[in-house]
């Protein structure tokens, strides 16, 4: 039987004091006595207190000696935030500056990392609850003065010596609106100050009654957390995961998992009726659930009302809130994005020549007066320009390849080159079988053949090659979208204003190290009671020709923007990473030291999605109204989760080898030979991920030191399991997962996380405006078939006599672009409150002087790879990134400054 310890004083005399029988309220009837005894002594001048509560005993003689005690304070750092705390008026914020005044705005509770060891015995007698008494304080605000947008407030406790290591703090807001709490720093305590980062917001005690607890930024594994607060540890887990039952709230801290069924609208329109993502017939990942109701017209569906409900602590900070990203998205959706609308009256009217695209950046569109969405031009800067008379003027800034080169769009070999240093560098692949062959059902969709013949594309090359050596020789690439759009094709074109076609495009490596492209196959289906049509296109210099090779690059751009923006954009960075974060919430503490390495790539990233569901990916959203699929985007994006997405391959190393774009070599630099040696996204990319790598080894290192403590962390292994069978749960049995027994193991899943979130969002998302901005060189969609699918002589006639007019027809109209090149505008700039890769320590890991070590190393990997990035690009040798008219890469250079647009590499996955 565990004997109660009690600790003694040295030298100490006086009466002693002996715990014969415990004292038990209730059914058994035990009685505490109090005699004179040898075990136990009380010094004079000294207190004894037995607290307890009328049903069950939480303490038994908890000697809290004042004579023994330290001076401890804390100082909490609250954010001044613009809903909250700051500007509440009428009686609550009267309520409120009262208890300000007379220091009651914050309880404080310090809980001991220990247990009681006078309350051991009790275990005999079935009692569980053995922590220490917490210490309480109130916690008062320091001066009037507000420090660089914080309010500091001050707390003093008396805390014995016996008290043990402070394992955490427990706090109630005792205002009626929520704060924002940065951190808290205990001071005076025998091993130095006491640093717990909360970065949360606490909710009122009259809206909750529970509260908050935050643990110090010592990190544990789950068997080495401390015995004083291992239960408070596994009930925040359980709080955090919810029931699964009702809706829920602004303010909830709730992590649940559900389908993607709240893109549709079907009570307000029938044809807004959108398929639920999520489940065996639309495989998706899932997002977070929000608990609202189902419509009316269709159970499956999640009603769109109310709030797009998100933890509460990955909502905006209200620096974002205020200077720039949700002020500024909302005021993009809701208020530019219907006036532009209302400007440019008819929706399908287009350009009527290229110059009248230019006027977007000269002359801008005049807009109606502003009203009240006089914040337009407050968050908006770089988009409205105020001309002679007062007038506000939509006129957007000229890209930076259209401010180098006017006809950049226009070239080929620029068009080339941007499949390795563009946009989206995660399309382009070496065609490793010939000849080329799809695997869609004949008897559906036609024949499987390719009609780009070896013939055909030794005539391209000019006889410097034949096709079989250019295979053999990694010579020959591909743009291959014709299995994944194909079976759209028919539903597609039965929308208005737009067409679609399965392409193949060919590239070929010269010795110059740059791609030339070779051939465009576009393919119509057999439908309509129409056979199979395809076409190859290749450059020509012949006048029919020429336009009909654009056309048909037309075609494969606006394929490769829809791929790039609902593929290697939303769903290979937002959308599969949404049940990352669940359940790093719903199974690792915030003690645990994983949590704390995944944490900053996580910022924001749910609240950005949740805006994506409103008014982006949603039915008749900006990605519907203005990319070839139409209604159709979010089941092609289904279709790319079900056929082409794998954990593994998210790993820049084994996307470069799947696609043949790198081939691994252990003796060579990171470890792969790639396909093409100046490939700007790859060679800067590794050098990012090598060093990600090299920091999560650092730090996974250091936490498990042995191999055998991974597959015994409980927590950590319940997190990977959560991912594959609930937030992945479609794909939870494809044998492509790794395992999770190693070091190994963990230090390449983390790697691939993180990489996920910053290398490759922003390689995919900062550049968006810089080369989509001018929309002839990304249109979105195309909105006519070619010239020479089934033409009529009437149509052909239109096509010879004004090839250009029909180009200009198959570009976006004017409202389409309009509105995407507001949102790329957006979506492309920084927030002055990012948070870039390696810049700035947590504090967690500054207090630990080994992983500030190794983080400082990280950083200064990052600071290199800037100046490399420099170098590369000065490099008239690498004909992929430098030449006349062509812009640096810069895409993956680590930091950038607040508004800047295209350089720089945020932790998140962030706007």
């Amino acid at each position: 039987m565990l004997k109660p310890q009690v600790s003694r004083q040295p030298n100490s005399t006086g009466t002693h004091l002996l715990f014969q029988k415990p004292f038990i309220q209730g059914s058994r009837h035990a009685s505490l006595f109090l005699t004179s005894a040898s075990n136990f002594k009380i010094e004079s001048k000294k207190h004894f207190r037995v607290s307890f509560k009328p049903t069950k005993i939480k303490a038994v003689a908890s000697l809290t000696e004042e004579s023994t005690a330290i001076k401890v304070k804390a100082v909490v750092t609250v954010k001044q935030t613009i809903g909250g705390l700051m500007t509440s008026v009428g009686i609550e914020r009267g309520l409120d500056d009262i208890k300000d005044l007379l220091g009651k705005t914050l309880l404080l509770e310090l809980v001991s990392a220990e247990l009681d060891p006078r309350r051991l015995y009790l275990l005999a007698f079935g009692e569980t609850e053995l922590e220490k008494p917490t210490i309480p304080a109130f916690a008062h605000r320091i001066g009037g003065q507000v420090v660089e947008g914080d309010v500091r407030y001050e707390a003093e406790f008396d805390v014995p010596l016996n008290f043990g290591e402070i394992g955490a703090i427990s706090v109630e807001n005792e205002h009626h609106k929520e704060m924002f709490l940065q951190d808290i720093v205990l001071d005076g305590l025998p091993h130095g100050t006491v640093n717990i980062t909360c970065g949360s917001w606490v909710h009122s005690k009259y809206d909750n009654d529970r509260k908050r607890i935050f643990f110090t930024n010592k990190s544990y594994l789950p068997s080495e957390t401390p015995s004083g607060i291992r239960r408070l540890r596994e009930e925040e887990l359980v709080l955090l995961r919810g029931n699964g039952q009702g809706q829920r709230k602004t303010g909830d801290r709730i992590y649940e998992y559900d389908v993607y069924n709240d893109l549709g609208n079907p009570d307000k329109k029938p044809e807004l009726a959108r398929p639920v993502l999520g489940g065996k017939e639309h495989p998706y990942p899932r997002r977070c659930r929000t608990g609202r109701p189902r419509c009316e017209t269709d159970p499956s569906s999640e009603k769109r009302v109310g709030a797009f409900y998100v933890p509460r602590d990955e909502a905006f900070s209200e620096m974002k809130q205020l200077t720039f990203s949700a002020k500024t998205v909302y005021s993009l959706f809701h208020a530019l994005v219907p006036s532009i609308g209302n400007v440019i009256v008819d929706a399908n009217v287009g350009f009527p020549y290229i110059t009248a695209i230019d006027s977007l950046f000269s002359e801008g569109i005049e807009m109606p007066p502003l009203s009240k969405e006089t914040v337009w031009k407050e968050v908006m800067p770089r988009l409205f320009k105020v001309i002679a008379g007062g007038a506000d003027v939509l006129r957007f800034e000229i890209p930076k390849p259209m401010e180098r080169d006017k006809f950049f769009w226009f070239k080929d070999e620029e068009f080339a080159r941007q499949t390795l240093a563009g946009l989206n560098p995660y399309s382009i692949k070496l065609v490793k079988e010939w000849p080329l062959k799809s695997e869609l059902d004949p008897e559906i969709y036609g024949p499987p053949e390719s009609a780009i013949t070896s013939e055909l594309l030794e005539a391209e090359i000019g006889g410097i090659t034949r096709v079989e050596k250019a295979i053999r020789e990694r010579k020959l690439f591909i743009l291959d979208y014709h299995d994944l759009l194909l079976p759209f094709v028919s539903k597609v074109r039965e929308l208005e204003g737009t067409t679609l076609y399965g392409s193949r495009t060919l590239f070929f490596l010269t010795p110059e190290g740059t791609l030339r492209p070779l051939a465009i196959e576009l393919t119509r289906p057999q439908m309509d009671g129409k056979p199979q049509w395809k076409q190859v296109f290749t450059p020509n210099y012949h006048s029919t020709g020429c336009w009909l090779w654009r056309l048909a690059k037309a075609h494969v751009l606006a394929h490769d923007s829809g791929f790039h923006q609902l593929v290697s954009h939303w769903l290979r960075t937002h959308c599969v990473t949404e049940p990352y974060i669940i359940a790093t919430n719903r199974q690792l503490s915030v003690m645990h030291p994983i949590y704390r390495l995944l944490h900053p790539h996580f910022r924001y990233t749910m609240e950005i999605n949740s805006l994506a569901r409103e008014s982006l990916i949603n039915a008749d959203g900006i990605i519907e109204t203005s990319f070839s699929p139409g209604k159709y985007c979010m089941e092609i994006c289904s279709a790319a989760y079900d056929k082409l997405w794998r954990f593994d391959r998210e790993a820049l190393p084994n996307d470069l080898i799947s696609r043949g774009m790198a081939i691994e070599d252990l003796t060579a630099p990171h470890g792969l030979n790639l396909t093409i040696e100046d490939y700007p996204f790859a060679n800067d990319g590794l050098y990012l991920w090598d060093a990600i790598e090299q920091w999560v080894s650092d730090y996974v290192n250091h936490y498990y030191p042995e191999s055998g403590l991974v597959a015994s962390d409980a927590e950590l292994q319940a997190w990977w399991t959560e991912i594959r069978t609930v937030g992945h749960a479609d794909k939870k049995d494809e044998p492509w997962w790794p395992e999770l027994k190693t070091r190994h193991n963990l230090i390449e899943i983390i790697t691939t996380v993180i990489w996920v979130a910053s290398g490759h969002h922003a390689a995919v998302n900062f550049g968006q405006y810089p080369y989509a901005g001018y929309f002839p060189n990304r249109p979105t969609i195309a909105r006519a078939k070619m010239p020479t699918e089934d033409p009529t002589d009437e149509e052909w006639k239109s096509f010879l006599e004004k090839p250009e007019a029909v180009l200009l027809a198959t570009f976006p109209s004017k409202l389409q672009a309009t509105r995407v090149m507001a949102v790329l505008n957006v979506l492309s700039n920084h927030s002055p409150d990012e948070e870039y890769i390696g810049e700035e320590i947590e504090q967690a890991w500054e207090d630990d002087p080994i992983i500030k070590a190794a983080f400082e190393k990280f950083s200064g990997r990052l600071k290199m790879l800037e100046g490399i990035i420099d170098e590369r690009n000065a490099n008239p040798k690498l004909l992929n990134r430098h030449g006349a008219g062509i812009v640096p890469y810069e895409l993956l250079k680590p930091f950038s400054k607040p508004g800047v647009t295209g350089k720089g590499v945020p932790n998140s996955i962030s706007i």
